[in-house]
């Protein structure tokens, strides 16, 4: 993180804009908008900042900012008590003078489309005043961060603003009767998404009061939590469920595990407390059993609760297990599917899993069971026009190829492994079902792998979209 996001209070702060043209008049309007008390500096300004001024009482010294004499024409007394300076000029020996003077009275300065000469950047703002949202490129493309503000501002209703009043103005009273902040938050994240939140957007705002009333008179200190069981796909956030990020971002506390990739852990609430549980194979930091009874323990402690899964809790994830438990405590929970390891791999590798001339079925098999062991019978994996799919199945690699072609798979039978599926350090590794042990003995890929079985791996290489080929 370059620049770190602030909003400043300037409501009668002295502030220095030095520039009259389109782009100075451009930041007057933001300036005056938050209440400061500006002062431009330029030889001409547009009409539409004259106006402006005179409409805010602002001041116009007109005269150009002159690096060589300006501390005699009466500018030097004005950096005694600014609290921001914006220059907005097209000259760079300029700019570079007013940067240096600000920054040796200590005065945060901004230069336009100069982010080597600035000390703070303007980001691009969705306005629902109160409720501001700011989109910043770090001053790389300030294209890129106005196309993503068009995009919030198109999901984000200007009536946003009033329910931001209406939580401002209740927010004392709610505090009054739920002092607990966990409890707090939860209480305004059901209101403001719920049926009260939907009548102050649209306009019933006395009715949402009574409501809001009403539910705190209802409300318990200490009600039970929830727990949601997670699907995190096989690691590119942008793989995950509106509903998987919604509920992940709710959550008081994420337990995940070391499948699940840190920028989907990082979409968590910064103030949410996050549990490592491990689960690499044959070196759990946290047992299953204890797992489960931890998520059982903090939904009592009225905590709500995310167990973050890398692809589908279902598929491979344990998930059953986990929420046998909190069904025999009755606890609430959800359970939100996610794309499962295979699917996500596969499509970034450009292997089908299905194909008409190739695999009419698909099947899913865990590459290692419950005691460590690759046990399985083995006699019903012969089908050639299935696809097999094994899971965690690095370490039993030589024993599924041995094991395979012992039950009549061909040698030459096609397979793939995929490394770290879906990120950017995917790699694909291909061979066939002789050759494979010693491919990855030779590149000594490492966990999370997938493996592919079938004729559908020929694909791969004019499939291929995605990672090494």
């Amino acid at each position: 993180m370059e620049y770190l996001p602030i909003y400043l209070e300037l409501k009668s702060a002295s502030v220095l804009l030095v520039g009259g043209g389109n782009v100075g008049t451009r930041k007057a309007r933001l300036l005056l908008g938050a209440g400061a008390d500006l002062t431009v500096v330029a030889p001409d300004i547009t009409q539409e900042l004259a106006d402006l001024l005179e409409q805010s009482g602002g001041t116009w010294l007109q005269t150009a900012y002159d690096v060589e004499n300006h501390r005699d024409k009466g500018l030097v007394h004005l950096f005694g008590h600014l609290a921001l300076v914006v220059s907005a000029t097209p000259d760079r020996r300029v700019n570079k003078h007013i940067s240096d003077d600000a920054k040796a009275h200590g005065i945060p300065v901004n230069v336009v489309d100069s982010p080597d000469l600035c000390t703070f950047i303007f980001p691009s703002i969705v306005d629902r005043s109160p409720l501001l949202i700011a989109v910043s490129s770090s001053g790389r493309s300030p294209v890129l961060a106005r196309l993503l503000r068009r995009k919030i501002e198109a999901l984000v209703p200007a009536a946003y603003g009033r329910l931001a009043e209406f939580a401002g103005r209740m927010r004392a009273v709610v505090k009054e009767k739920i002092s607990d902040p966990s409890s707090r938050r939860l209480f305004w994240e059901e209101t403001v998404e719920g049926t009260i939140g939907e009548l102050v957007l649209a306009g019933r705002e006395e009715q949402a009061e009574k409501n809001v009333l009403q539910q705190l008179q209802q409300h318990e200190q200490s009600p039970c939590g929830e727990v949601y069981l997670i699907g995190a796909g096989p690691g590119d956030p942008d793989l995950m469920t509106f509903k998987a990020v919604r509920l992940l971002q709710s959550a008081d506390v994420v337990l995940y595990d070391r499948l699940v990739s840190e920028p989907i852990v990082n979409l968590a609430r910064r103030d949410a407390e996050r549990i490592y549980v491990g689960k690499a194979r044959a070196d759990h930091a946290v047992p299953q059993q204890e797992i489960n009874q931890l998520l059982v323990d903090l939904a009592l402690a009225g905590k709500r609760v995310v167990r973050l899964k890398g692809g589908d809790p279902f598929i491979f994830g344990r998930g059953g297990e986990e929420i046998e438990l909190l069904a025999h405590n009755n606890i609430p929970f959800q359970v939100v599917p996610g794309i499962t390891a295979a699917s996500g791999a596969a499509c970034y590798s450009g292997i089908p899993l299905t194909h008409r001339d190739y695999a009419q079925s698909v099947r899913f098999v865990t590459g290692h069971l419950k005691d460590g062991s690759v046990d399985h019978d083995w006699s019903q994996f012969q089908n050639t026009a299935e696809t097999l799919v094994f899971y965690m199945g690095l370490a039993g690699l030589p024993i599924i190829c041995e094991q395979l072609q012992t039950h009549g798979r061909a040698a030459d039978t096609p397979i793939a492994m995929v490394e770290r599926g879906t990120l950017i350090e995917q790699r694909v590794l291909t061979g066939t079902l002789e050759t494979m042990v010693g491919i990855v003995a030779r590149e000594n890929p490492r966990a999370p792998t997938l493996i592919i079985v079938g004729d559908v791996v020929k694909l791969h290489k004019d499939l291929a979209w995605f990672g090494e080929a």
